[in-house]
């Protein structure tokens, strides 16, 4: 009898650990949407390099805007997943501070992007892995650390960009919109609140194949436009049905049914 006990004790220890090490695969698919604040830098506003090392006297509240950044994950494994995002945000530029304050232009730019990126996350939250957690056990939590997940992330994508001018930038031939590749990288952190979704933060920045994002481009510059967001997200993770599509697509479940 006491053999028939362990071996039962052993089995279901081994199918608990088997069962957690696989609780990602069930939620393969996760829905996010950011918001946060912008910063744009171009080649109006900002000071000159030599008054401005490191470039931290360009960070201006005068200069920042606001986006929405909506999108879909697809975890390849634990650590590595594959995202598409769609950012509609707003960028400001101003000569009103920094060294062109005399020259006066002024651009009000809204973009779209859309992007495909890669993102590993380095640092993984053990809490994911926890049969307790994800069975919503009391003080199965454990600590603050346990539950984040921080992660850097790179890919491709595009802008197109309206821009919006005043009236001396208008006068000396501003570009009204365009398009352009853009080169996203950045980093972030997440907090699993619950095993359906978490809450997270990250920062990114975009490197264009333009410098006219703020319809502008001056002979003494050097480099193509940037911009940054600062996004606070939610993330819904999706269950995954037998057939490796989201639950909801899940078809024979219905047929079954009927």
């Amino acid at each position: 009898m006491k053999k028939v006990l362990m071996l039962f004790i052993i089995f279901f220890i081994a199918g608990q650990v088997i069962y957690s090490q696989e609780l990602w695969k069930r939620r393969k698919y996760e829905a996010f949407v950011g918001l946060g604040p912008s910063q744009f830098f171009g080649d109006i506003g900002g000071f000159t390099p030599k008054k401005n090392i490191l470039g931290f006297k360009d960070l201006s509240f005068k200069q920042m805007r606001f986006d929405v950044n909506l999108g879909l994950r697809y975890r390849i494994y634990e650590d590595l997943s594959v995202r598409l995002s769609f950012i509609y945000g707003m960028l400001h530029a101003t000569d009103e501070r920094g060294s062109n304050e005399t020259r006066g232009y002024e651009a009000r730019t809204s973009i779209f992007e859309p992007a495909v990126m890669a993102e590993y996350a380095f640092i993984k939250s053990k809490n994911e892995n926890s049969f307790l957690f994800q069975r919503n056990r009391s003080g199965s939590r454990g600590s603050f650390l346990s539950s984040i997940d921080v992660f850097a992330f790179g890919g491709v994508g595009g802008v197109s960009y309206k821009v919006k001018g005043n009236e001396a930038l208008i006068e000396r031939g501003m570009v009204n919109s365009g398009f352009s590749a853009v080169i996203p990288v950045g980093v972030g952190a997440s907090l699993l609140i619950a095993p359906d979704y978490n809450f997270g933060f990250e920062i990114g920045g975009r490197y264009c194949f333009s410098d006219y994002i703020d319809g502008f481009t001056s002979q003494y510059s050097s480099s193509n436009d940037v911009y940054y967001f600062v996004n606070f997200t939610f993330t819904y993770k999706i269950l995954t049905g037998s057939n490796g599509l989201p639950e909801f697509l899940n078809f024979n479940r219905y047929r079954r049914r009927y």
